[in-house]
């Protein structure tokens, strides 16, 4: 089990990355964290800038879409559909990073994103994000994408807001 504040990366298949964190926080305060529009502007964006936009219409067949401006210089968005939603446990969501020309409600070239909430010792949650890529380039391009420490801003910040939450 990984200690509490360690964010592991590591790719279980050629299309795949595999993010896990256990938080010291409560499943279902982790979860409101996550499923929450006000409460994901606060973690989403780390603290690389400001999220304009948290727009979720957090159902099965739902769409959702996030807005950031990085410290105010440009402008990146993402959006998908929720494929599976199971309470304090499991969402499975599309995800795709917008670029120019891409229709807002395009799934080509999405990669699925499988988030779980884990009970872990002492009250705490192990958060995994397993994301399948479709291929080992676009799995690549993700690993590469210093997505690592802006995920780690991330889950410092969920922790913090689990604490005022509770």
């Amino acid at each position: 089990m990984p200690h509490t504040g360690i964010l592991d990366v590591s790719f279980p298949s050629d299309e795949e990355v595999l993010i896990t964190r256990t938080v010291n926080a409560p499943r279902h305060l982790i979860y409101k964290a996550w499923t929450t529009p006000d409460l994901v502007k606060r973690w989403w964006p780390g603290r690389r800038g400001e999220m304009t936009v948290a727009e979720m219409d957090f159902r099965v067949g739902g769409a959702w879409r996030y807005v950031m401006v990085a410290h105010g210089e440009f402008e990146v968005a993402f959006h998908g559909t929720y494929r599976e939603i199971v309470p304090n446990e499991r969402i499975v969501h599309t995800e795709i990073m917008e670029t120019p020309g891409t229709a807002p409600d395009s799934e080509e070239g999405a990669v699925l994103n499988t988030v779980t909430f884990e009970e872990a010792d002492g009250g705490a949650t192990l958060v995994s994000i397993r994301t399948d890529a479709g291929s080992k380039e676009v799995r690549d391009i993700i690993a590469q994408s210093g997505m690592e420490d802006g995920v780690r801003e991330q889950f410092e910040i969920i922790e913090e807001l689990a604490a005022s939450l509770s």
